[in-house]
């Protein structure tokens, strides 16, 4: 039995992945992500949709926002910006055969104040040469001191990840600045950090600048991994690396600020689909980011909080649960129909086994866990990183049970 997730977006058919352009304005929220609508396998030929909402857990999908033609053969990943008088722009990765993994970046503007129908514009960066490129994809902006960055995510032929640097005063004219960031698949020290970087993000949380990126080699979509050090005008120092995510389902996090400022991430979740009724693909809820002890710690976002039951629960009723666990010792075990759906199990060493039906899967942890069931799928989360996983219910209720003497509460969760 496969149900559609109640708090985790996905598209009414057709396959989703990543997550982008995630903005607050006039008291809603907005997120873009790539789209392909009738199919529920990925193809190059991608687009942009839509959807929007009051918070981040009840989006309501919208029109297509932008779709290949005009000079694009597939519409990837990208970011939107607001300058200070208010005017919205979008950048995005624009892709053609027969090379898909070298593409354009491209501008576009609302052509509405709904952010319902967009206008491309000029294309206003493109691969550098002298870098011996194989891959070139994925703009993500801010706004420093001395005018907007463009971070664009690149790998080369020796194996070097990369975050190439692109500096404007008004967003339309782009100039080349360099290498902001760079790694080799070689070097492995605290984590490996691939041959490209998908979406790679400089940002600011807590004082800290953070390079936040998606760890890709030979067309295998890793995880999330970070680096943590200094940034100045358009160049990162890196002092310490990390792992963000584990299991095979998040890719693609996300950054943005929600309506109080909050640095944010969602990120797309592989695996949870369900092929006969068409749709395939889900973002994850989103995540509030800190920096805790020189690691990057993903809470789950307040928001879901507004969806609990009122008294914390052992017996739930529908498939819809938010769960804080204290995993001194034993294990939390989540079961439908009398069937286990996710096992928890605190093992000697001091990390988290994680069970489903099709995985089994040992994490780092720290602190109290916090797991969110919501029908066919499971985010887990510690100050040690998240776990994200596609699971299959096989009744109409969920059962939490606690095995040893640790702390567990459970709510319901309801819209």
């Amino acid at each position: 039995m496969i149900t559609r997730p109640r708090f985790h977006f996905t598209a009414a058919s057709g396959w989703i992945n990543d997550p982008h352009g995630i903005t607050f304005r006039d008291g809603r929220y907005h997120t873009f992500f790539q789209y392909l609508p009738g199919r529920t396998d990925w193809a190059p030929d991608c687009r942009w949709g839509h959807a929007s909402g009051e918070d981040l857990f009840s989006l309501t999908e919208l029109p297509v926002a932008l779709a290949p033609g005009g000079g694009d053969g597939g519409i990837w990943t990208g970011a939107l910006v607001r300058d200070d008088d208010g005017k919205t722009r979008v950048f995005y990765t624009s892709t053609s055969q027969p090379d898909i993994g070298i593409g354009r970046i491209r501008l576009a503007a609302p052509a509405d104040e709904d952010w319902i129908t967009w206008k491309k514009g000029p294309f206003v960066a493109e691969a550098p040469a002298g870098l011996e490129l194989v891959a070139y994809r994925d703009p993500f902006l801010r706004h420093d001191p001395d005018g907007w960055r463009m971070f664009v995510g690149a790998g080369d032929s020796r194996g070097t990840a990369m975050a190439l640097s692109y500096h404007s005063d008004d967003l339309e004219a782009w100039q080349y600045e360099g290498v902001a960031l760079e790694r080799s698949r070689h070097e492995t020290a605290d984590v490996w950090m691939g041959a490209l970087w998908e979406c790679p993000q400089i940002i600011d949380v807590d004082g800290h600048a953070v390079m936040l990126s998606s760890v890709w080699e030979g067309d295998v979509l890793y995880y999330a991994g970070y680096a943590i050090g200094e940034y100045e005008a358009g160049v990162f120092t890196a002092q310490h690396w990390g792992r963000l995510t584990y299991g095979d389902s998040y890719y693609a996090p996300s950054f943005f600020r929600d309506d109080r400022g909050h640095p944010c991430i969602t990120m797309w979740m592989r695996g949870v689909a369900d092929f006969e009724a068409g749709w395939a693909g889900a973002h994850s809820i989103p995540y509030v980011l800190s920096v805790v002890n020189s690691a990057l710690v993903a809470t789950p976002h307040s928001d879901l909080e507004r969806y609990r039951s009122a008294d914390g629960v052992g017996q739930i009723n529908g498939l819809a649960a938010d769960i804080a666990w204290v995993p001194d010792s034993g294990e939390l075990t989540v079961t439908s129909g009398g069937r286990p759906v996710v096992v928890l199990t605190a093992t000697e060493d001091g990390d988290l086994r994680v069970t489903t039906a099709d995985a089994d899967t040992v994490v780092p942890v720290s602190g109290d866990v916090r797991l969110i069931v919501d029908g066919p799928v499971v985010e887990i989360s510690s100050a040690a990183g998240l776990i994200g996983a596609a699971v299959a219910p096989s009744g109409d209720d969920l059962v939490v049970k606690v095995g040893g003497n640790p702390a567990m509460i459970a709510h319901a969760l309801a819209p």
